[in-house]
């Protein structure tokens, strides 16, 4: 079995004269968490959609597990073991923390979702408020409960979307702490979309720079920040 839990190969999302995605190819090993980087408009989001289904493919292809996903739709690849967060939580705020989880673990077929949901929980930190409704919680608690959702039934791969906007620099880095142990404790893989460099840099094995839907350095997180592209196009000139 393939190391490479991830495959995008020469994927390019155009609309019309727009190419919000240029022919882009990165992998992504089990249990790796992957940074992708980029100013405003670069194309990270869409990549994000490209891969979940989200968006068709101009050109390209999506391999999970060795497996061609391209054809695929969003739900197909969800019960694979693709899963993603968004920038907006999507959470009801009048269920129950608990109730959220073990919904989300029925609807991916699991006989044991009432395990699955208590495992979640335990893991993010939400044992504490599990009885509690959504709109009670601070909104660290609720950006974790958004997480919780996007790994019932423990996926193979975890896209996540700008996880830490909003949240303080403690919240920030608490979250960080449980994605870290995710990787290495569950075996999930984690494409990460985030501003916030310091947790980026902090906790990615590898980074990929993205510049006008174009990928500009992909590599180890401190050869990265040395590339004088990164540091002209995104990082600025003091790196």
């Amino acid at each position: 079995m393939s190391s490479l839990v991830l495959q995008a190969i020469d994927v390019a999302v155009h609309y019309g004269g727009v190419k919000a995605v240029d022919g882009v190819s990165f992998s992504l090993a089990r249990g790796q968490i992957r940074g992708l980087i980029g100013p405003n408009g670069a194309g990270k989001s869409s990549v994000i959609d490209a891969i979940t289904g989200r968006s068709r493919l101009t050109r390209g292809k999506v391999l999970l597990d060795g497996e061609d996903v391209t054809a695929l739709g969003v739900v197909q690849r969800r019960l694979r073991g693709l899963s993603r967060s968004f920038q907006r939580t999507s959470i009801f705020g009048g269920m129950s923390v608990r109730r959220q989880v073990e919904l989300a673990s029925q609807r991916m077929s699991n006989d044991r979702s009432t395990d699955d949901a208590q495992a979640v929980l335990g893991e993010l930190g939400l044992l504490q408020v599990a009885d509690v409704t959504a709109d009670e919680l601070g909104y660290g608690e609720q950006r974790r409960l958004d997480l919780a959702l996007a790994l019932v039934g423990k996926p193979k791969v975890l896209l996540l979307d700008e996880p830490m906007a909003g949240l303080s620099v403690r919240e920030s880095h608490e979250l960080a702490r449980h994605l870290q142990s995710l990787a290495g404790r569950w075996n999930v893989s984690v494409l990460l979309v985030e501003h916030d460099m310091d947790v980026v840099f902090g906790i990615s094995d590898a980074l990929t720079v993205f510049e006008l839907g174009r990928v500009i350095a992909s590599g180890d997180p401190s050869e990265v920040r040395r590339d004088p592209r990164v540091r002209e196009a995104y990082l600025g000139s003091a790196g």
